[in-house]
């Protein structure tokens, strides 16, 4: 399909600079088969039914922005996907100074060496150092990653630690949060729970790719950066017995719906899952697991927006995201969530 299919016009005054305070004061967007309905976020439970089954990526954002120099030079580093033993493929600024064999100081006791160059700014980088040390050094001397498209003048601050990490958090790995689980708070988990609504844990840490513009003119041309996923044994029974029960799988953002898109068989069923995956989800693909998908507001012409029209339909969406510009809900990262029912195949 065309790129320009997916593109709409955005004010940038609805663009979320920080969240809602408490989390689940956001607003949620119901989108259905034939209708838009403007909820709360809290109002989530009674959304939903009891036996429908809620899947959480539970990885954690690492402080995976470094500052550096190469010599003289300034050099801006963002972590995209581990590959272990203190070594990461990262995006550079400006990369087309770096080559094999550079060293990258970014403290007097904490640097790497480019070992690859890959494509559009991407280079794999050495730590010299194990997991464990470099973990320790990021907490040090790293920064949170926000989007680009959050601007803090002075960088990160120390609200953003808390604010762009779920309370569910527990596996380090993320160099971008999975926003849509943002606005879940302690109080309204366990009101799901009460509810008769049953979560499981899935991880999918996501990469910085998911913020690169597609600079094609057709879906079919772009490449997408993987990333590293894991569904486990207790994850996969717990959809499996929710599907045979007649309950809904319900993703919670589209890093949930993708891990358990890529772990599906040809009948649907989810199997224990370790390993990259690069899906690409546009209109016409067949959804296998997934029936009810929770996400944010999405950037125009991004993958993610691609993969909201293919699950709910683009003219679905492209209404939707209208009535939300009229309706002054907030977009992306720190913004408002919606809630998309799966258009029949």
């Amino acid at each position: 399909m065309k790129v320009d299919a997916f593109d709409f016009e955005l004010p940038r005054a609805l663009i979320a600079a920080r969240p809602v305070a408490p989390r689940d004061a956001s607003r949620l967007l119901e989108v259905g088969v034939d209708s838009v309905q403007d909820r709360a976020f809290r109002d989530l439970p009674g959304l939903l039914r009891a036996g429908d089954l809620m899947v959480f990526n539970d990885t954690r954002v690492i402080p995976a922005r470094l500052e550096g120099r190469r010599g003289p030079v300034k050099v801006e580093v963002t972590l995209h996907m581990a590959h272990g033993g203190g070594v990461w493929d990262a995006f550079a600024r400006p990369a087309r100074k770096l080559a094999p064999g550079d060293r990258i100081d970014f403290a007097d006791d904490f640097s790497a060496e480019v070992t690859a160059r890959g494509e559009g700014g991407e280079v794999r980088l050495d730590f010299g150092c194990d997991d464990a040390a470099l973990s320790a050094a990021l907490a040090r001397h790293g920064a949170m990653p926000l989007p680009p498209y959050i601007p803090r003048q002075a960088g990160p601050d120390d609200d953003d630690s808390a604010d762009y990490q779920t309370v569910y958090a527990r596996h380090d790995g993320a160099v971008a949060a999975p926003t849509a689980g943002l606005h879940f708070t302690d109080a309204l988990l366990a009101s799901l729970a009460d509810a008769g609504i049953a979560s499981a844990h899935v991880t999918l840490h996501v990469g910085a790719g998911t913020f690169l513009p597609v600079r094609v003119d057709d879906t079919h041309d772009h490449r997408m950066h993987a990333e590293r996923g894991r569904i486990g044994e207790t994850a996969a029974e717990a959809i499996a017995r929710a599907r045979a029960a007649g309950g809904r799988i319900v993703a919670v953002g589209t890093t949930s719906l993708r891990l358990m898109e890529s772990a599906a068989d040809a009948a649907g069923a989810v199997h224990p899952f370790e390993g990259e995956t690069r899906l690409f989800i546009t209109p016409g693909y067949r959804f296998r697991v997934v029936d009810t998908l929770l996400t944010n507001f999405h950037l125009p012409r991004s993958t993610l927006f691609m993969l909201v029209c293919a699950f709910a339909g683009l003219d679905r969406m492209q209404a939707a995201y209208a009535h939300a510009k009229a309706a002054g809900y907030r977009f992306y990262s720190y913004g408002d969530a919606s809630l998309l029912h799966r258009a029949a195949a």
